[in-house]
């Protein structure tokens, strides 16, 4: 079994040095726990609240808990038992400047940020944790955000079939350790327990079987504007527990709305979203694809492969601590962009194609952007190419093996 080191352990420890908690948040094994246990290098208690005695005790008793489990600690699972955050709290406020007395795991982030703002604000330091990113699979040094100008032009990347195994085998750490070897198995097990416990916990579904069609029918679309009321119909649910569901599935990390830019921030929240699954594995076994060269050469190729590449950038943010500022590009006559990103005041545009030979031709919406008075930042087409090479000025051809 392959060891992989989580770029996000740093974040951890640092964190840790500047607030009195710590929270780590993402969807159901991606190795919150791991990460946790490892930084902690065995000079922490750990308790997790997935077992029910220890739960019971923890919402019965908060106190009484907390004697036993006393920092420095590591409470797993902490959406079970929001009763333990203002106890948390009271501890912290005796000592504000004592950092690191607890370090906390939880995946179910909505409900669990609202439980966590309203008790520890200012006390806790967020961390997202995503699936295994490529730069740590592959051992790199930790690239930090994305960057198109900082690319060698020398170095190889993994060609085409490389790519789509990868999204085809998707980004869990127990699959790509090579700890699970039955890649089937494994997503068969995830969907039941995630329905059986997530999402009972999130919604209370009752009806378990339209709730799976809903998240196949989902699944159908990332990499697509989010159309509710069609995805309600072809389900044969409500518009709002279309909306409902959609945000179970948000809120357990298992998919990711991408917002349209626009100098009206409002405006961004208001239009309609990207969907994107952070798991291309999950997504590609919810559709059926039973093997990378199906996936590779299937209808649905091009958005997987941009849903794999939105997911590593993803990830790159995430793993230094930061939030990124992330945003897609469509105006009313059809000139649109995959994906900007913002900062200093600057896009930097980007384009995914599964095509091996893009053109300039392809990013002659990028100008678009410039026409409309933004500051054009450093481009890119991120395409499944070995090595990178220049398109024009200002935007190079970007492996996907290197995002």
């Amino acid at each position: 079994m392959k060891i992989i080191h989580r770029f996000a352990l740093t974040e951890v420890l640092d964190a840790s040095n500047e607030f009195s908690a710590v929270l780590v948040t993402g969807a159901r094994q991606v190795g919150k726990t791991t990460l946790l246990r490892e930084a902690a290098e065995g000079k922490r208690k750990f308790v997790s609240l997935d077992a029910l005695p220890i739960r019971d005790l923890a919402r019965r008793d908060p106190s009484a808990f907390l004697k036993v489990y006393s920092p420095p600690v590591i409470i797993d699972e902490i959406q079970y038992a929001p009763e333990l955050l203002p106890h948390i709290k009271a501890i912290i406020d005796e000592d504000p400047n004592l950092c690191g007395q607890f370090w906390l795991s939880g995946s179910q982030q909505f409900h669990l940020m609202k439980n966590v703002s309203e008790s520890l604000a200012g006390r806790v330091a967020i961390i997202n944790l995503g699936g295994i990113s490529q730069g740590e699979e592959k051992e790199r040094q930790n690239d930090g955000v994305f960057n198109a100008n900082n690319i060698s032009y020398e170095d190889s990347f993994g060609d085409i079939v490389d790519i789509y195994e990868r999204i085809h085998r998707g980004s869990f750490p127990a699959l790509v350790s090579g700890r699970v070897k039955n890649r089937q198995r494994f997503y068969d097990s995830y969907v039941r327990t995630y329905i059986e416990r997530d999402v009972h916990d999130l919604a209370k579904v009752s009806d378990e079987n339209r709730f799976f069609m809903f998240l196949r029918a989902a699944a159908a679309r990332t990499g697509q504007l989010l159309n509710l009321s069609e995805l309600a119909r072809d389900v044969g649910i409500t518009m709002p527990t279309a909306k409902d569901w959609m945000g179970v599935l948000e809120a357990s990390n298992i998919v990711w709305l991408l917002r349209p830019y626009s100098r009206n921030i409002t405006a961004r929240i208001v239009k309609t979203p990207k969907l994107y699954f952070l798991d291309t594995g999950l997504c590609s076994h919810l559709l059926g694809w039973d093997s990378p060269t199906t996936l590779m050469n299937g209808a649905m190729a091009g958005a997987m492969l941009e849903t794999f590449v939105v997911g590593e950038i993803l990830k790159r943010y995430w793993n230094v601590g930061r939030t990124p500022r992330l945003y897609f590009y469509r105006d009313k006559v059809g000139a649109e962009i995959d994906l900007l990103i913002e900062h200093d005041g600057i896009l930097d545009p980007i384009e995914v194609k599964r095509s091996t030979n893009p053109m300039p031709s392809d990013i002659k919406a990028f100008r678009k952007i410039e026409s409309l008075g933004f500051k054009l930042g450093y481009g890119a087409v991120i395409c499944p190419v070995e090595k990178a090479l220049p398109l024009v000025d200002g935007v190079v051809v970007f492996p996907v093996g290197a995002v």
